[in-house]
């Protein structure tokens, strides 16, 4: 019994080991040696591993599982995540490490360390749009200067038109189901299953709204069990996610609208480890399901019972509607729909019989950040949004800029107290068929403007409600053409009754708008400054002292502090301090009947007055007036740095006889004592709805390849790029070499005239061992371009053995204050380091080295551990070891142990090793045992 209980011991040492030497020294394809290790470690190849911790430095939570090419980085929460639409994704300090795969109960998270270098292991977090999960900061940075939330604002003016008033036609509701498709990169077909509901007595055809869930659990059972997988095990029931929207779809169809909602359970349990979050396949399906529609318009007595009961379709008049990661696939749906995607990617080549007219994106996810640019878009914001809860959605609108036109309109709509599940009836509790919870969890401590039963917080049934609405209203516009609804979507501050008691707050950009400041380097600032959105540095930074996510303006991209993204920053500590900004250029204001200014105040504020002033080439100035914003209702929870919409009308500029067409300044001057303002953008504003010309664009499609390093010789490869449509533009290229955490941008011209980005990635082949090369590549549109994959790269693969490790004795026999010493040495010298563990084992048949026997520095320095209680070496923590890295170009390293004098009468005493090393699929391979015997001077 003792021989099996030692061996089970040894075993888990030997996993711990194996751990920790992966984090810490830089195993290839694992992790290099941490940047707080002491110039000592670093210099002996010892490093640090905390007290307790069985896997070194990693904090609570996070351990490292499996050996060779099933090595996985762990993370363990303390309750089952829910499955949800934001990306769970692991960092060190700002850098991505990469999207880990949950188990089965969402509890473990586990990404394959192949290629993944973690560096500092006290810098891990885990993030979801921006929320840190794990137990190290599980909410955001406090702002100390956000005061309690503010009272409820007195109810906007209402709209004169009212879309969220059910209209005359009666309705017939149905559903269909078609055979499953086969979609590329997903091993499980997908379904083709939706709900209809049409009106019956609508003259003509009728215009169609498309409806897509976002990522949900995908199965249950009457218990209470979920599972995110497809099929259903027996036993076990689909949620139904697609029939929770037949509220909005029963409004709708009363108005004259057929709808149609789908089902995608076989995307969410099938996406999680995809580089575009399944986009692309939300797209196929989309389009699948509109190319069926298209068949049956044309042959009507082929279509299901549920089409054929309603009125007909006319598909040159579609709106989508997507919810979370639909969200994003109706956008990319949206663009496929104009710009063909890869064959490769795409199961719907077929002809495009349909026209998209607009989007609804509700509390949506934009992990590429590229809208599909020239489609109006309504991007739902939902304030207490707990899974996308940086509301990255409001990038449909801010990317947009500059991108084409312009002349599309591109609404956010805020909507103060809503969550984001609840706009889903299957998702909500008390009226969904399976297990439904509030996506805003409360925790222990209730937030003042989130937990159910503050004021400002919605029910179910208001939040409902107050979607519906403005979904009719964005179809009312961009299907109907009714512009009496626009001042619900443009920033006009107008209300729809319907909606009560939802306080809705609307920012824009498009429409009959002309840009007058649209921040960059380009602009000069006095009295203030351009501030990057991104940036962490106080002197560059917009929100200083706050995490980037608190904005969704500033949502956080994958290449940390992303270049192109500005705002003007206003500090002031008295009034009259007045911020002038200068554009490179003058521009015009010529026809415009009021200077719109999107402008951010901190939460919770309000009263904020600014007087607003424009300034001509020649000099004559005009001030416009003054406007009062207001911040919205925020805790340290919410992202509710978000920019009010603000006018000033133009008529005095007009009365002072200003040259409109040459304006060469503008000027905010604070009429408060003090505060803090950010200036995300102005515009001429002009009210109407132009209509939308689509501009004829390139698209751009980032793919991957895989190659070896070669043994001699420069090679040049490139990411694979495909260029495909009409006319020229550019877009930013970031290229990460994931080894080394370095990211690399440029700006980019691309042409179908010219259909290839020249992207290389210059691989120098040797016969010396190294690390796996992975250059991530990722593109964003900067103007006149759209982009589909926005993800590709290039990995090189190492094609040569490791060295062998050899260890011969320096000093192994030592008096007490002398070191214990050995060499270790390569067969060859590697590009990486190389690493030998020693886990040290318990000594039979004699006394062993003990805690107060070595200097107490390399014990702390090396195990965490105090000397007192003295114990055995072997028992200093749970599982000891020691390493020494080789570093890369060289041959040798030592391990020292250093012993001290205690002035204890005492008899020879031992420490044991055993040497572990690794085979080329890193797979520990035990090896000699040293023992290093140390004589007391006395």
């Amino acid at each position: 019994m003792t021989g099996r209980t030692t061996l089970i011991r040894v075993s888990r040492r030997v996993t711990a080991a194996v751990a920790v030497l992966a984090l810490t020294v830089g195993l290839p394809g694992l992790a290099h040696a941490s940047p707080g290790s002491t110039q000592a470690q670093r210099s002996t190849g010892l490093i640090a591993s905390a007290p307790g911790n069985p896997d070194g430095q990693l904090p609570a939570g996070w351990r490292i599982s499996g050996t060779g090419a099933e090595r996985q980085l762990v993370w363990t929460s303390a309750k089952p995540v829910p499955v949800g639409n934001a990306r769970i994704e692991f960092y060190a300090g700002d850098r991505l490490l990469g999207r880990p795969e949950p188990t089965k109960d969402q509890r473990e998270f586990r990404l394959g360390l192949d290629g993944v270098r973690i560096g500092s292991a006290d810098e891990l977090k885990v993030l979801a749009a921006g929320r840190r999960l794990d137990a190290a900061g599980a909410t955001r940075t406090p702002d100390a200067r956000r005061s309690a939330p503010v009272k409820p604002a007195t109810p906007l003016p209402a709209n004169p038109v009212d879309p969220g008033v059910p209209g005359k036609y009666r309705t017939v509701s149905g559903e269909y189901a078609l055979n499953s498709v086969r979609l590329p990169g997903y091993p499980v077909p997908v379904e083709m299953q939706a709900t209809v509901v049409s009106p019956t007595d609508a003259p003509g055809r009728r215009p169609v709204a498309l409806f897509l869930h976002g990522r949900h659990f995908t199965c249950y059972d009457p218990k209470g069990e979920i599972t995110l997988s497809w099929p259903c095990e027996t036993g076990l029931k689909p949620v139904p996610s697609y029939r929770g929207y037949l509220h909005d779809q029963k409004l709708l169809a009363s108005q004259g609208y057929v709808t149609v909602s789908i089902s995608a359970n076989s995307i969410n349990a099938q996406d999680a480890m995809l580089s575009d979050a399944g986009a692309q396949a939300r797209s196929s399906l989309v389009r699948l399901h509109l190319a069926r529609w298209a068949e049956w318009t044309r042959s009507p007595a082929k279509a299901p019972a549920a089409v054929r009961a309603g009125a007909p379709a006319d598909l040159s008049r579609v709106l989508l509607v997507g919810h979370s990661r639909g969200g994003e696939g109706v956008n990319r749906a949206a663009l496929d729909s104009r710009f063909k995607p890869p064959a490769a990617q795409d199961a719907h080549q077929g002809p495009v019989r349909w026209r998209i007219r607009g989007t609804v994106l509700i509390g949506p996810t934009i992990f590429g950040q590229n809208p599909a640019p020239d489609v109006p878009s309504v991007s739902i914001l939902p304030g207490c949004d707990g899974d996308v809860s940086d509301l990255q959605g409001q990038m449909y609108v801010d990317a947009t800029r500059g991108i084409s036109r312009g002349n599309a309109l591109q609404s956010a709509v805020y909507v103060v107290g809503a969550n984001h599940n609840y706009f889903n009836t299957e998702w909500t509790p008390g009226q969904a068929e399976a297990p439904a919870d509030d996506d805003f969890s409360t925790g222990e401590t209730p937030d003042p403007v989130c937990t159910p039963g503050a004021k400002s917080r919605l029910t179910a049934t208001q939040q409902q409600t107050a979607g519906s609405t403005y979904i009719a209203a964005a179809a009312a516009l961009f299907i109907g053409g009714d512009d009496r609804v626009r001042p619900l979507l443009d920033g006009s501050n107008l209300r729809a009754p319907s909606a009560d008691p939802a306080r809705v707050l609307t920012n824009a950009v498009g429409g009959n708008r002309t840009p007058v400041v649209v921040p960059d380097t380009s602009v000069s600032v006095s009295g203030g400054r351009v501030c990057s959105q991104l940036e962490s540095n106080p002197i560059q930074g917009c929100l200083v002292g706050n995490s980037a996510g608190v904005s969704p303006h500033f949502a956080y991209w994958q290449v940390g502090n992303e270049p192109g993204r500005h705002a003007v920053l206003m500090r002031w500590s008295k009034a009259g301090s007045a911020v002038r900004v200068t554009p490179a250029r003058p521009v015009s204001l010529a026809g415009a009947e009021s200077l719109a200014l999107r402008v951010i105040v901190p939460p919770n504020t309000t009263g904020t007055q600014l007087d607003v002033t424009v300034t001509d080439k020649s000099g004559r100035r005009a001030t416009l007036g003054r406007t009062t914003v207001d911040g919205l209702p925020g805790s340290n929870r919410t992202a509710s740095y978000w920019a009010r919409e603000v006018r000033v009308p133009m008529t005095a500029a007009i009365k002072a006889k200003l040259d409109l067409k040459q304006v060469k300044s503008l000027e905010l001057t604070p009429r408060t004592k003090s505060g803090r303002a950010w200036l995300m953008d102005a515009w001429g504003w002009r009210p109407g709805t132009p209509a939308v010309q689509p501009a004829a664009l390139p698209r751009v499609d980032l793919g991957e390849l895989t190659v070896k390093e070669g043994n001699s010789g420069v090679r040049t490869y490139r990411v694979p790029v495909r260029v495909a449509g009409k006319g020229s533009g550019q877009v930013r290229l970031f290229i990460t070499d994931q080894n080394t955490g370095k990211v690399t941008h440029r700006t980019v011209t691309v042409s179908a005239s010219r259909p290839a980005i020249n992207v290389p990635i210059t691989v120098k082949g040797n016969t010396r061992f190294g690390y796996d090369a992975s250059y991530t590549a990722l593109i964003k549109a900067v103007r006149g371009v759209a982009v589909g994959s926005y993800s590709g790269g290039v990995v090189v693969l190492d094609d040569d053995p490791m060295p062998k490790i050899k260890v011969t004795p320096l000093a192994d026999r030592v008096t007490e204050g002398q070191p214990l010493k050995w060499r270790v040495t390569l067969s060859t010298r590697a590009d990486a380091e190389i690493v030998a563990g020693f886990v040290i084992q318990p000594v039979s048949g004699g006394p062993e080295l003990s805690t107060t026997d070595v200097d107490p520095q390399w014990l702390d320095n090396n195990f965490g551990a105090r000397p007192t209680p003295e114990r055995p070496i072997s028992q200093a923590v749970e599982e000891p070891w020691l390493s020494a890295g080789v570093p890369p170009g060289q041959l040798t390293t030592e391990v020292s142990v250093p012993t001290r004098t205690d002035g204890v009468s005492e008899p020879e005493e031992s420490l044991r090793m055993q040497l572990f090393s690794f085979d080329e699929a890193w797979e520990p391979l035990p090896g000699s045992i040293f023992t290093g015997k140390v004589k007391d001077r006395t």
